[in-house]
């Protein structure tokens, strides 16, 4: 009994201590927002077939379908081209401003929105890489993931702080003057007025601690309550990859094309998923190739999430994984959705690879020389870093 208590208290001090996976979390975040921004990027000639006023899902649609569903999106606050264009825009920008870890808990809250907003002004334009991405961009408000590889994290060495500068106050003012304004016209549902009044007073109560009492006890409370987030959110982020793995093999086993071994041969002869005709005929051409592909993704995604309880066998099928999402990003010509699969892989990368892929990321920019070839040091977890 006595080793069990002190076993909880020393894992209650590690939740609540740190923000555990600061490398994980920050390449979920460079996965999801690099994803989003290429998505965003790729499709800017068509935006306005897609999410904007040129679609065949028209606005009157969208709003007596959020209207019954209870989706949020900003693009239902007005049907005028204007609007639609700068929440384009604005979205495009906070994904920048994600990827590169600058003030990252407020961009989190406006990457969050612009995902939402797009993806449930036109429902039916996605795919399950959006679903992935739509979740993800949920979660990584919780997440403190700008520990390392981020602009907060150099600023936060250089300064002393993450909230320093004038940059902060002023994004969060303007994001004030936005959530008044739909306060006051009706576009926020309860649950979502409840939670953006939420976030937006406890980051402004973090400011104020941070510039007056960086040292004492409200600050340790606060940080206290940020890793709990943290540590919650990056547990539900691995829970819903183990969950999407799961429940996309165990339904495949239950399809008669997944048994008998020919599933992969049919969307090879579809011209909308034959980006390379003559490879996607070479796959199909081989009966062997087309089973074994067939089989060894339902084995994979069946058996990945038992896999965690043995690390070597968990990076060996998560690399499997990863190269089989380039397998389909280039047979099937799907590569926003493998790439957001790829970016929620990534939560299981080990520290290490991570710690080693960095250092090895560091040494190509200008200036700066190669490290020398030897063992890398163990890693060691990285100070909590507010955002």
């Amino acid at each position: 009994m006595t080793r069990a208590r002190a076993a909880l208290g020393r894992a209650a001090a590690k939740v609540t201590g740190e923000a555990l996976g600061p490398y994980q979390s920050a390449v979920v975040r460079i996965g999801f927002a690099g994803t989003w921004l290429f998505f965003l990027l790729c499709e800017f000639p068509h935006r306005a077939e897609l999410y904007g006023p040129d679609g065949p899902w028209s606005w009157r649609l969208a709003e007596r379908l959020t209207g019954s569903n209870g989706a949020f999106t900003v693009l239902m606050w007005s049907d005028s081209t204007l609007w639609f264009e700068i929440v384009y825009a604005v979205s495009v920008l906070a994904s920048v401003g994600l990827l590169l870890g600058w003030r990252t808990r407020a961009t989190s809250v406006v990457f969050m929105v612009g995902v939402l907003s797009l993806q449930n002004r036109s429902v039916f334009m996605g795919d399950g890489g959006d679903n992935v991405i739509h979740l993800m961009a949920i979660y990584l408000v919780l997440t403190r993931c700008a520990q390392v590889w981020s602009l907060d994290a150099r600023r936060a060495r250089l300064r002393g702080s993450a909230c320093a500068g004038a940059a902060g106050p002023v994004l969060w003012g303007v994001l004030g003057l936005v959530f008044a304004y739909g306060i006051v016209t009706g576009g926020f549902g309860l649950g979502w007025l409840a939670a953006f009044a939420a976030v937006w007073v406890v980051c402004g109560l973090w400011w104020l601690v941070d510039r007056r009492e960086p040292q004492g006890e409200g600050r340790a409370v606060l940080d206290v309550l940020a890793n709990l987030l943290h540590n919650a959110g990056l547990l539900v982020i691995m829970a819903e990859v183990c969950l999407i793995y799961a429940t996309a093999g165990w339904y495949k086993i239950q399809g008669s094309r997944w048994q008998d071994g020919t599933a992969l041969y049919y969307p090879l002869g579809l011209d909308y998923f034959t980006p390379w005709p003559g490879l996607s005929a070479l796959v199909a051409g081989s009966g062997t190739v087309v089973m074994l592909l067939s089989y060894g993704t339902v084995a994979v995604q069946v058996a990945f999430p038992f896999t965690l309880f043995n690390r070597r066998i968990k990076n060996v099928l998560l690399a499997v994984m990863m190269l089989e999402h380039v397998g389909i990003a280039v047979l099937l010509g799907l590569p926003f959705f493998s790439l957001a699969m790829i970016a929620a892989d990534a939560v299981f990368l080990p520290t290490g690879f991570l710690v080693w892929l960095g250092a090895r990321v560091a040494a190509l920019r200008p200036g700066r020389a190669a490290p020398a070839a030897e063992a890398v040091p163990a890693p060691r977890e990285a100070e909590p870093v507010p955002r």
